[in-house]
């Protein structure tokens, strides 16, 4: 496993971390599976872990809880989200900081979040959605200043909108976030043009979530595939996005080097760039967890690959169904 500096806050995290999501409120997660899987990327190597109150209302949060108590003697990092208040994923520009972030329930969800995780700090305390326009509100900044000087939270960071990386610019600039995480993948290359620089003039660490394009990107998805209806993905993968996205998948196919697959590929792009810190790739199987953790060997790509995928950037915009 390789390791990088997560910006400001000089942790030495996997670059290959762990995403959370999928252990609660997707289908197919069973506890002693999951635990096995978390055991087992802790043993290759991962330290960086990913998760929110809002999966599974504080499940994975306690899952991840007991992790650490299984791993008493290694210094893993915790990384968690506070949820809106109003439970609108993502956020829209007309809603109000008092409506999805006023300061007592900052500080009440950061209380919940210790709790379930069963720790006296969080590491990374990070907002699940944002709007820029919030940048230069004082609420959210009193809360967390009042929080870290507790001791608390050590780092603060922001969970971008799903296809909106610039929706964060001006808040990183107030100098009181650590940390970002954003949609970043061979398709989703614009955190490219505005994010990633402003993350590195200001050192902050990046965190790239979803690099399998929410299983885009793994090869597996058909124009046939259907989800059941409390799996989260029967609301993303509707028909139009279903289709363009196979379509997406497809085109990449033919790029895959020997003795590579789609999924890998997609990570080492990923891992290409230096200004990720970590990707979190969603793991419930074991067999997900060692080729995952399998990436980080500090090998590349050839540029010429590179140079290919890069003219795979898939531009889209946020719509209905895309949250």
């Amino acid at each position: 496993m390789q390791y990088r500096t997560f910006g400001r806050t000089g942790w030495q995290v996997s670059e290959i971390g762990y995403g959370m999501w999928g252990l609660a409120g997707w289908t197919g997660s069973e506890r002693q599976e999951v635990d096995q899987a978390l055991d087992r990327s802790v043993e290759l190597g991962c330290n960086f872990f990913d998760t929110a109150w809002g999966y599974g209302e504080g499940l994975s949060e306690r899952i991840l809880g007991d992790l650490l108590k299984r791993f008493s003697d290694k210094r893993l990092y915790v990384a968690t989200k506070i949820p809106p208040k109003n439970r609108q994923w993502p956020s829209k520009p007309e809603f109000t900081l008092k409506d999805v972030f006023p300061a007592d329930y900052i500080v009440e969800y950061t209380e919940k979040s210790l709790k379930n995780l069963g720790v006296e700090t969080i590491d990374l305390q990070q907002f699940h959605v944002w709007e820029d326009g919030w940048a230069e509100q004082d609420e959210w900044k009193e809360a967390i200043t009042q929080l870290t000087q507790q001791g608390k939270v050590q780092a603060w960071g922001i969970s971008v909108n799903r296809w909106e990386p610039d929706n964060c610019l001006n808040t990183l600039r107030t100098n009181l976030i650590d940390a970002v995480q954003v949609i970043y993948n061979i398709f989703d290359q614009a955190p490219e043009d505005n994010l990633f620089p402003l993350c590195r003039e200001l050192n902050i660490g990046v965190i790239a979530r979803v690099p399998f394009d929410e299983g885009t990107l793994t090869g597996t998805l058909t124009k046939e595939s259907t989800f059941p209806a409390d799996d989260w993905r029967s609301t993303y993968f509707v028909p139009e996005n279903l289709n363009s996205s196979v379509d997406h998948a497809d085109a990449l196919k033919p790029l895959v080097p020997a003795g590579m697959t789609l999924p890998e590929m997609a990570l080492r792009f990923i891992l290409e760039n230096p200004d990720v810190a970590t990707t979190i790739p969603g793991m419930r199987k074991l067999r997900n967890v060692e080729a995952n953790m399998a990436t980080s060997d500090g090998k590349t790509l050839n540029p010429e690959l590179i140079k290919e995928l890069k003219g795979h950037r898939w531009d889209r915009t946020p719509t209905e169904w895309s949250q």
